[in-house]
């Protein structure tokens, strides 16, 4: 094998790979000696077929397997024997083929930029700490409550009015014509709830069971269904069952009811849960703010070929986005830019987590990957076996939820070496803070990392 190299530009290189002919025939000889070991013909004893029969029969695929085993491993030679750490997978251009001859091809590689040792000592941050006030958890104990709320019929009777629960059958049209979806019987409704088209719930206050009326609405411009979009239509419904709901007070019957030894156990989970809350928001937002320091701090090259492939998966959602009618900037050309600045940044922050990660040994355990998974299949109740083992047939899929542990644990080191300082905030200030740091942030800038 010869290997000339013909350019290294930037992270950019190439070279030329000549492979010789005998090499080839070698290891076609060599594959069809064992071929003829165990080959049978019609007219032939298994392992006494002539190798020139084989070779006529089956040469030209070995010389095909041949090909394709001396291109990759002399690739991966000359890779090695450089000291490359290749991006991408190699683009490889054959230039001569022909049996007989030497086989010429050229590799074009992007290779993975030298990153270095990073200290982190200098990287100043600030974390936003919110204690839970004691009226956030009345507030959650009062939704709680509210959840919990039982329904009686109204005694004696009386018209709806708002914060009733009826039950209902009704008939929509537009035009005078029914439409799909438009009608539903024994429906339930929390008058003033909003969960209906506007205007539906409040022409219910003051109705009576049992009498017919006539619902006159809008449906809004926006809304799902384009056919019915903006336009007027008609309710026909009728009362079946009025309810009023009987609030339940928060007690211990009210904790026992949700699990919970008693009110003062179920206000300290609440509150927990809570904090956990805010502290995922202050966690968000530290970790917002070192990546953009890290990414000012760094700005080594990147692989044209790895921004191109971030660059493309953020266009296909933007191209999806409008195609679901959201609305967005009319000039495509800086909308591209912008985009393409993004992909660079979490292709370039991806890097250097990952490199951070490998020389410092961070590494994601199988205990780790199993509670992600278990995680993952919480989230379809009634499907978690199907869905553990679908992970557990799928190492591809089980190895996508490894990379987000891994930039968890990376971040985490790095914030452990730098100067994080606090600063108490009332939950007011951390939700403004973020909401802040969202609005600033056009689309998910966050690096993917992988170990």
């Amino acid at each position: 094998m010869q290997v000339t190299e013909l350019s290294a530009e930037g992270l950019k290189r190439q070279f030329k790979i000549v492979v010789p002919a005998g090499d080839l025939s070698a290891k076609v000889d060599e594959r069809l000696a064992e071929l003829a070991q165990t080959a049978t013909l019609p007219g032939f004893r298994p392992g006494k077929v002539p190798v020139g029969l084989l070779k006529k029969q089956y040469g030209q695929a070995l010389y095909g397997e041949a090909l394709e085993q001396a291109v990759n491993s002399s690739t991966a030679k000359a890779i090695e024997d450089r000291g490359l750490k290749p991006a991408l997978q190699p683009r490889v251009d054959l230039k001569q083929l022909e049996e007989g001859k030497d086989v010429e091809f050229e590799v074009a590689i992007e290779v993975l930029p030298e990153i270095g040792k990073v200290d982190f000592s200098g990287v100043e941050l600030e974390r936003l700490k919110a204690s839970v006030p004691d009226k956030d958890v009345d507030e959650a104990i009062e939704r709680i409550a509210k959840a919990n709320r039982e329904q009686k019929p109204v005694e004696p009777p009386r018209p709806a009015q708002k914060g009733d629960s009826i039950k209902l059958d009704f008939v929509g049209s537009v035009d005078g014509k029914e439409f799909p979806g438009g009608a539903a019987t024994d429906y339930s409704l929390e008058l003033g709830s909003g969960s209906f088209i506007p205007g539906f719930e409040d022409q219910h206050t003051g109705a009576e069971v049992g009498k017919v009326i006539d619902v006159k609405v809008t449906f809004p411009a926006d809304y799902g269904a384009a056919e019915l979009a903006g336009k007027d239509a008609i309710f026909k419904c009728t009362i079946k069952e009025l309810h009023e709901f009987v609030d339940k007070p928060a007690d211990d019957e009210l904790a026992k009811k949700n699990n919970f030894e008693n009110l003062e156990a179920m206000r300290k989970a609440v509150a927990e849960r809570i904090g956990q809350d805010y502290g995922q928001i202050s966690r968000s937002m530290i970790k917002r703010n070192l990546l953009d320091k890290l990414a000012d701090l760094h700005k080594f090259p990147v692989p044209e070929g790895l921004i191109e492939g971030e660059f493309n998966a953020i266009w296909q959602r933007i191209e999806e986005a409008k195609k679901n009618g959201q609305k967005l900037e009319d000039d495509e050309e800086k909308m591209r830019k912008e985009y393409r600045e993004i992909a660079e940044r979490r292709v370039r922050l991806g890097l250097l987590l990952a490199d951070v990660g490998r020389s410092n040994s961070i590494d994601v355990t199988p205990e780790e990957l199993n509670q992600a998974v278990m995680r993952e299949a919480m989230r379809y109740p009634g499907q978690e076996r199907q869905v553990l083992e679908f992970y557990g047939k799928n190492a591809e899929l089980k190895d996508q939820l490894r990379a987000p542990i891994f930039e968890e644990k990376t971040v985490d080191f790095i914030l452990e070496l730098a100067k994080v300082s606090e600063k108490s905030v009332t939950p007011e200030e951390l939700l403004k803070a973020a909401r802040e740091a969202e609005e600033d942030q056009p689309a998910n800038t966050a690096p993917s990392a992988a170990p």
